[in-house]
């Protein structure tokens, strides 16, 4: 990634920081659009579970670890897995919003870049989930996992995932939980210069141990998501910082231009009598009068 980071005592850019109110229409459409993408792609039932067998068999071929590794942690302690599902149903939305919230005054130049990838990566996600609806590993009988949200709570989802308004439990492919979470931390790396910054990466990490460990996700749906968020961030750059114009004192400005660099000797012999400019020099404005009289006496 091309990216450079301000220093953290550096005051924000505010030539680069976009109207609020076009901000705020904007990611509340495109919000609205995440939304609505996914309830598109909601009841493709049959074709969701086919597409499950596909995933399972592909990992067990490629020899991923089974997602029950991470869930049997979690049910070692009812209350470390009501914590996982608290995490997933909580966490995603506020601190997705508080990271643009908080680049928008501090990293403006971040924030656009940040926004930007944020939209290509949901942009293609929706895609994915309409064009290869998913069912999560929790549904799948051949994986033998527990609905952990619907047996020791919270849960987001409905009982009915096929007529499910609120949300589509068969958009499983790519997890955006996932790759929100590594935007963040991607984001927050970049922008700041704490010694201590790479501990944002522990944000996604611990996603990606709780969508598997709920039984939400599958390894594929994080590695795919991955995979995405490298494209957005191979073609979204960063920008440079806007070119820096110093105001020089007037009339400092004229009297040094007139004068040529590594020139300053020669102007002050001109000035003596008995010297003589070197070929091709031109005096300053105020020295002609004083040239004139020392040209007279030879």
């Amino acid at each position: 990634m091309h990216t450079r980071s301000e220093p953290a005592d550096r005051d924000p850019d505010t030539s680069a920081r976009p109207p609020l109110v076009r901000e705020l229409l904007l990611v509340a459409g495109l919000f609205l659009v995440y939304k609505l993408g996914r309830l598109a792609a909601n009841g493709h039932v049959e074709e969701a579970f086919r597409n499950a067998g596909h995933v399972w068999d592909l990992e067990r071929a490629l020899r991923l670890p089974g997602e029950g590794v991470v869930q049997s942690l979690l049910l070692h302690s009812h209350t470390l897995v009501q914590v996982a599902n608290t995490y997933y149903a909580t966490v995603h939305f506020p601190a997705t919003l508080l990271f643009l919230v908080w680049l928008y005054w501090r990293r403006p130049r971040h924030y656009v870049w940040s926004r930007r990838v944020l939209a290509v990566l949901t942009g293609a996600a929706l895609a994915l989930h309409l064009l290869f609806p998913l069912a999560p590993p929790r549904m799948l009988p051949v994986a033998g996992l527990v609905d952990t949200g619907r047996v020791y709570g919270p849960s987001v989802y409905g009982d009915t995932p096929a007529t499910d308004s609120m949300a589509n439990q068969f958009a499983a492919m790519p997890s955006l939980h996932f790759g929100w979470a590594l935007a963040v931390a991607v984001g927050l790396v970049v922008a700041t210069r704490s010694r201590w910054r790479l501990l944002w990466l522990l944000h996604p990490l611990v996603t990606l141990l709780v969508i598997v460990g709920t039984a939400n996700h599958y390894w594929l749906d994080a590695i795919v998501v991955t995979a995405l968020i490298s494209v957005a961030y191979a073609g979204l750059r960063l920008p440079g910082h806007a070119p820096v114009r110093r105001h020089l004192p007037w009339p400092a400005v004229a009297r040094e231009a007139a004068v040529p660099a590594g020139a300053g000797a020669y102007a002050s012999q001109a000035l003596v009598p008995g010297t003589r400019t070197p070929p091709g020099y031109a005096l300053p404005a105020q020295a002609p009068r004083a040239y004139a009289r020392s040209g007279a006496r030879r």
